[in-house]
């Protein structure tokens, strides 16, 4: 049975402190831990942090709150806390879905939302462990889901040769709602919070520390919706999701678990511009969010294009 190696373990007190510490190299940051002790446990990645910084020492990271026109969630804050919130249920209905489908009620205990979109890939030939595949995303020369297993992997193509898919509940409805990242050095778009330069890596630099995501109140009228494909429906990541949300003719869509990041389906968007929400609309703008859809080969994941157009339709109808 596989342990953990040693390692330091520090509270943090500030945000500052801990980022003065991942500055030092070699360290990694410890929140709710759901990922990053699984991944250090297998030895998933090629190397091993010294020191591993705790922020859940550093108090006033996990509210809650509505102000100045915006609901401001700190990092730390809870997936379950979120799901459970009157408050974002009756305004965000995307994110208090999303929450709620993630995972099991004891890791939703435990998981916060800046971890859940920091989150890396759940590709097995990346998570085997002892790190035995050097995969492009470890700074390999192949990916191997091309010719492998590769039935959930991306349906619109790779970055950097690498066909893993995002694998966050929550990202999705983050830029569907047009929501912000708070950073200790930055204000980040959610769109914008990927790295298309490093597949499935997040525009973090080293010493960065997410400290709140920030969501625009939504003007009357809007409606938004998350629905969710999972082979289990209670526990497992998604096989494809999307969030989607509506004012006046005007939605913003985003799938995923289809490609490196999410996936704006901006197709989608422009068809379901200025018309009433149908049955028969919200078809044709799933149709439009797959045109550009592409099965890897063998037709292994051709299955995820159908979905992920079914998704689109049932998130529009959702808010209609």
């Amino acid at each position: 049975m596989k342990t953990i190696k040693k390692f330091t373990h520090i509270d943090a007190r500030t945000v500052d402190e801990a980022a003065s510490i991942l500055r030092a190299g070699n360290a990694r940051i410890l929140a709710g831990g759901t990922d990053l002790l699984g991944t250090m446990r297998f030895e998933v990645l090629p190397d091993y942090p010294e020191v591993v910084v705790n922020l859940k020492s550093i108090p006033g990271l996990d509210s809650i709150k509505e102000e100045a026109s915006m609901l401001r969630i700190g990092a730390l804050a809870k997936l379950e806390d979120i799901a459970k919130s009157d408050l974002v249920k009756k305004s965000y209905a995307a994110l208090a879905e999303a929450a709620h489908r993630t995972a099991t009620p004891h890791i939703r205990e435990m998981g916060t939302l800046a971890g859940n979109i920091c989150q890396l890939t759940r590709c097995w030939y990346f998570r085997l462990p002892d790190n035995r595949f050097n995969c492009v995303r470890k700074g390999g020369r192949q990916c191997y889901a091309v010719r492998g297993d590769n039935r959930y992997h991306s349906i619109f193509g790779a970055v950097k040769s690498c066909f893993a898919v995002n694998p966050s509940d929550t990202a999705p409805a983050l830029v569907a709602l047009d929501a912000r990242i708070k950073t200790n050095k930055r204000l980040i778009e959610a769109e914008n919070f990927w790295d298309m330069a490093i597949p499935g890596s997040t525009v973090l630099d080293a010493d960065e520390i997410v400290t709140e995501i920030q969501f625009p109140k939504p003007a009357p009228g809007s409606r938004s919706a998350y629905i969710k494909f999972a082979i289990r429906k209670s526990i497992d990541f998604p096989i494809v999701n999307c969030a989607a949300s509506v004012l006046d003719g005007n939605a913003r869509i985003c799938l995923n678990a289809v490609y490196n990041k999410p996936y704006r389906a901006a197709a989608a968007e422009e068809f379901i511009k200025g018309k009433r929400i149908t049955e028969e609309s919200a078809e044709a703008a799933g149709e439009a969010a797959v045109e550009q859809a592409r099965a890897l080969p063998g037709d292994r994941n051709k299955w995820k294009i159908q979905i992920a157009k079914t998704m689109v339709k049932r998130a529009l109808l959702a808010c209609a």
